[in-house]
């Protein structure tokens, strides 16, 4: 099975950028209560003892609605370096398994994929482990005030090591994620009994939804184990509110299974799935829209709010060589006005 990667070259680099960041931003925004909710109950604070929705309520009982929203700032300004390098390590992954006709396998895509996320949040780990910290913290008292702060009392307190503390559990998570995708992918012409270059744009969204929660269920437990991890300083009142407590990675999952049981390894899990759906849509939504705006402006479309192609405009020109083809019957245009205008004099 074969994909080709395709890009819209209407579109410049930093468009495509800022058309994934504002719909990653509008989109996390959106769903950061079902996140909040997630990562309390992964870490095991006393917010999550109840189950799923008795959480929702004793955040908002123990801190209000901001209780919410906390750590979202950070999730969203992870957004645009994590998107930015994760986009430029997946062209060029790509770029070196493509054939001459541009095609690349399924799974050398889904392993590409894998690979620029593990770079990506390579970059971007301390940001992850700052917004875990702000996430878990009770708002009506405070240990951390915002991003830098967060950042800076970690290392100051706790040194660099803390900053990555659990990111080996990125890497080892992003197997079984690959995995879950590719099995996913593989199986979806027989899903819908059809070949995958017929579907339309809403099966598209389908597919990444079961793909998405394939995935982050098998990948599940690493990242609970890595949240418990960044979460865990004896700095931190309660030990930063984490229910067990343990020396490393393998100690960590034990203590979990002993202590708590193999399926608390996906507590939280009730809520990510739930945060799929709204996730996607939203991001696939807001994209489009902003990708709309871009072609229209960069003048391929008649309108920003449909898709109609500008009569006359060649769509197959990239962006800059539009404005090129546009300079040049312009100033055409106007040297034949003043050779008329000579001609009458």
């Amino acid at each position: 099975m074969v994909v080709s990667v395709k890009n819209d070259t209407r579109l410049t680099s930093s468009q495509s950028f800022l058309c994934s960041g504002f719909a990653g931003f509008f989109s996390k925004t959106v769903t950061s209560p079902l996140e909040v909710v997630k990562i309390k109950r992964q870490v095991g604070t006393f917010h999550g003892k109840g189950g799923f929705l008795q959480t929702f309520i004793v955040i908002y009982q123990n801190e209000g609605l901001r209780g919410f929203w906390k750590g979202n700032m950070v999730s969203c300004l992870r957004l645009f370096p994590y998107t930015a390098v994760h986009l430029t390590t997946y062209k060029k992954i790509v770029h070196l398994h493509m054939d001459e006709l541009g095609f690349i396998s399924q799974w050398r895509a889904i392993l590409a994929g894998g690979l620029a996320g593990v770079a990506a949040a390579l970059l971007t780990y301390p940001l992850e482990v700052a917004e875990t910290r702000l996430i878990v913290q009770n708002c009506r008292q405070r240990t951390y005030i915002g991003a830098a702060h967060t950042i800076s009392k970690i290392y100051r307190n706790e040194g660099l090591p803390a900053l990555y503390r659990g990111f080996s559990l990125t890497v080892l998570g992003a197997v079984p994620f690959s995995v879950g995708c590719y099995a996913v992918y593989m199986n979806l012409d027989k899903l819908w009994q059809e070949p995958s270059f017929r579907f339309t744009p809403l099966q598209n969204f389908i597919n990444g939804c079961i793909a998405a929660g394939v995935a982050q269920t098998l990948s599940y437990p690493f990242e609970t184990v890595k949240r418990k991890m960044q979460a865990q300083s004896s700095r931190l009142p309660h030990f930063g509110g984490v229910d067990v407590h343990f020396s490393g990675t393998m100690d960590c999952f034990m203590q979990i299974v002993r202590n708590k049981g193999v399926l608390s390894l996906w507590n939280g899990l009730t809520a990510n799935m739930i945060k799929i759906v709204p996730y996607f849509g939203l991001l696939f939504t807001c994209c489009e829209m902003c990708k709309q705006v871009c072609l229209y402006r960069n003048g391929y479309i008649v309108s920003p709010l449909s898709y109609q192609p500008t009569p006359g405009v060649d769509q197959s020109l990239g962006p800059y060589e539009l404005e090129e083809v546009r300079r040049y019957w312009k100033n055409r245009n106007f040297g034949s006005r003043e050779s008329s205008f000579g001609n009458r004099w």
